[in-house]
Formats: C-alpha cells, structure tokens, sequence
C-alpha cells in the first residue's frame, strides 16, 4: 500500500522524525485559584478553505486544531461546560461542528493523533455550544483562555465566521 502525503501516517511520521509541521503550536493558560488549566493545541490556516467543507466538515468529529488532539490539563477539579466534570489529569477535546452550534467532547484519552483512532466510548461527555457569528473572519483557529474572577475563565474557540464560547470552574 502506498500512503499519500496527505495519510495521517505521513503526516505522524513526519511529526516524529521531526519534520516541520505544515501549522504552528500554542499552549494557553490560566492559573484559577492557585490552579492551573492548560491547553495545548495546533492552529492552523484557512488559506483559502471554509469551515464545514472539506476542512473541518460539518457533522463530523473534528481534533479541534491540527496534528495531535487537542489537550487539556486540569491541576485540580473542573466542570467544564457548566455540566461536565473533570477529575485533576489530561484528556483530548474534539468538536462536531455545525453552522448553529458546536458540540464539544472531552475525551479520557489525552494523548492522540488527530482524530484517525478517535473512540466515541472514550468521551467523558459532550456539550452543545451556540455559533456566535464573527463580522470578521479569523485566518488562524484561535484558542483563549481568559479569567473571569478567581476561580472562573473563559474558553473561546474562534475561526472563519464562528466563536464559540463556555466557561472553566475550578473548585
């Protein structure tokens, strides 16, 4: 069997022997509390694609970011989503993506490439969040994590035409 250079096997290959990655990487943060929740996640362009065609499609899971799964690490106890608790660790987050909301899933297995061995029956849970059109697109998928008071931030996820938005409590 021949892989494409677009196989996801290429692609980890790459990403292992150290091959330049085709979208950068941030990790954003926010200590609440005295406690800290990180996440660490691929951004990747546009470039001339639309969210729900081919790239990101509509009804599908998607790694929320490029390469690896998105990660979240959590130093202490943290409902996510006003309904989902999470236990101190790290688990992956994924979307399924769609014009009106996005459904966000926490995942228990926090350390995989993309979405290729992605498992339904991992998900901690799933939350729907309400699209928030944008007047202007972002180029670049965004992530920001930003403190609302001492022991509550804000996560929101930008990109193309759409913001989606919930909240992180520690305690």
């Amino acid at each position: 069997m021949m892989l494409g250079a677009a196989s996801p096997l290429v692609a980890y290959a790459a990403f292992q022997g150290g091959g330049k990655r085709a979208s950068p990487h941030e990790t954003v943060s926010v200590d609440l509390d005295g406690k800290k929740i990180t996440i660490s996640y691929g951004r990747p362009y546009l470039k001339g694609r639309r969210l729900g065609d081919d790239f990101a499609p509509y009804g599908k899971v998607w790694r929320l970011g490029a390469d690896e799964a998105t990660k979240i690490t959590v130093t202490a106890p943290t409902t996510i989503g006003n309904t989902l608790e999470l236990a101190p660790g790290s688990y992956s987050l994924f979307t399924i993506l769609s014009p009106e909301k996005w459904t966000m899933i926490v995942n228990k297995t926090a350390d995989q490439w993309g979405a290729f061995s992605y498992k339904e029956s991992d998900d901690l849970g799933r939350f729907d969040l309400k699209v928030k059109p944008l007047s202007t697109p972002v180029e670049q998928f965004t992530m920001t994590l930003n403190k609302q008071s001492s022991n509550v931030a804000e996560l929101t996820l930008a990109w193309d035409k759409a913001s989606v938005s919930t909240s992180l409590k520690v305690g």
